[in-house]
């Protein structure tokens, strides 16, 4: 299989190439081999999406990319300038020739970001401004990737652990509309002599609907385009979309899981920006996007309150809903120790472990209860097809 490489070499700068490889570790061993640093590997199906996708600037790409050259030596204006002109997006090679024009002025990292708000995150920035104070910026930008990917962890499990239910669920109701639609019309005209009151009772109102599908056929087709299309268009909605959300937080068990996702995601940013050296109070003001749900965002504007006088954190957690009786009595080892950023990443941790043996509990019970589901739908109507068959043989009899 070919590899597109893109990698960077003290005598070429960054550039692109392909590779055979028999997988993406090998293909990355081969480019250093070479004497490359290897920025990204890239699987052909990878280069097709990331074709699509690449509409966006991405952070966490434009973050690995410029430690790679910083790493290999280079100066952080240079790595800029080169990561700008090598940029094939237009978008992105706007947002890095303002940046590189920034720094050409004098400024420093951290306030050329803060000149590209819309861009780069509040917490990266933080990030960079106390990594300036040391000095030591790829350690910095190494601890953001670090976060950025198990921040998605989990959420990445997700997403996979919902791919083959939808999948199935989607082939399902394809496979009803067939039948309802084109399958079941169609045996209703064999059954047309047959004698109603001779057919059991969901038989014949399957029939009487195929009767009713075959007479419509068009307006059926529509109102079934019609109705996928306005389904794609109410979830599209934002407005639905936080409608539906506030119904899944109102339930019992499905509402405590979102709850915790939420907390681990919050921990774990306030987390690593106390081990940036942020301040506590000013790590909680900058944290209040990670906590979309009302109830969340209340507790952590008392907790906030309740910490600036002079309550201990743990207590301010605990009695606001920000932290379970678990992660409240780490955060007091916590603060014991003196080492509160560490314990917070300790605890999104056994958040993240948590929500992970939930996903993976829900999802082995939930496929195979679907896949029942399904089954049942389908062989029902093809039982209640056949059914008049049954009948007409009994009667020939």
């Amino acid at each position: 299989m070919r590899y597109l490489i893109k990698a960077f070499r003290a005598t070429d700068g960054v550039s692109t190439f392909e590779l055979d490889a028999a997988n993406r570790e090998s293909a990355r061993q081969q480019a250093e081999s070479r004497g490359y640093r290897v920025i990204d590997v890239v699987a052909p199906a990878g280069r097709r999406l990331s074709a699509l996708a690449a509409s966006r600037f991405s952070v966490p790409l434009f973050c690995q990319e410029l430690l790679s050259l910083l790493d290999a030596g280079m100066g952080l204006v240079e790595a800029v300038a080169i990561l700008a002109r090598k940029a094939k997006q237009d978008q992105a090679h706007r947002h890095l020739e303002a940046l590189h024009r920034l720094l050409g002025e004098g400024q420093a990292f951290s306030r050329a970001l803060e000149g590209l708000p819309d861009i780069f995150p509040a917490l990266l920035i933080a990030t960079v401004k106390s990594a300036e104070r040391t000095g030591d910026l790829n350690e910095a930008l190494r601890r953001y990737l670090a976060y950025h990917r198990r921040l998605n962890a989990v959420r990445d499990k997700m997403v996979s652990a919902s791919v083959y239910p939808a999948l199935l669920v989607g082939v399902g109701l394809l496979v009803v509309l067939f039948l309802l639609g084109y399958v079941v019309p169609r045996f209703a005209k064999v059954y047309e002599d047959i004698g109603g009151d001779r057919l059991p009772a969901l038989s014949r109102a399957l029939m009487q609907w195929g009767q009713f599908a075959g007479e419509h056929a068009a307006a059926f087709a529509l109102a079934v385009i019609a109705g996928l299309a306005g389904l794609g268009y109410a979830l599209s909605r934002p407005a639905l979309r936080a409608a539906i959300m506030r119904r899944l937080w109102q339930l019992p068990f499905l509402g405590e899981q979102f709850r915790i996702y939420q907390l681990a995601r919050f921990t774990r940013t306030v987390a690593m920006l106390l081990k940036g050296g942020v301040p506590l109070v000013a790590a909680l003001d900058m944290t209040d996007s990670l906590l979309p749900q009302p109830a969340l965002q209340a507790g952590l504007a008392t907790a906030r309150q309740a910490i600036r006088e002079g309550r201990t954190v743990s207590d301010a957690f605990g009695a606001n809903g920000l932290s379970t009786e678990v992660g409240t009595r780490l955060l007091v080892v916590g603060e014991r120790s003196g080492e509160l950023g560490e314990m917070m990443e300790r605890i999104a941790i056994f958040y993240d472990d948590q929500v992970s043996r939930t996903v993976d509990w829900a999802s082995r019970l939930f496929e195979p209860v679907l896949m029942t589901l399904i089954g049942f739908l389908i062989g029902g109507i093809v039982i209640l097809m056949y059914l008049p068959i049954f009948e007409l043989a009994g009667s020939l009899q």
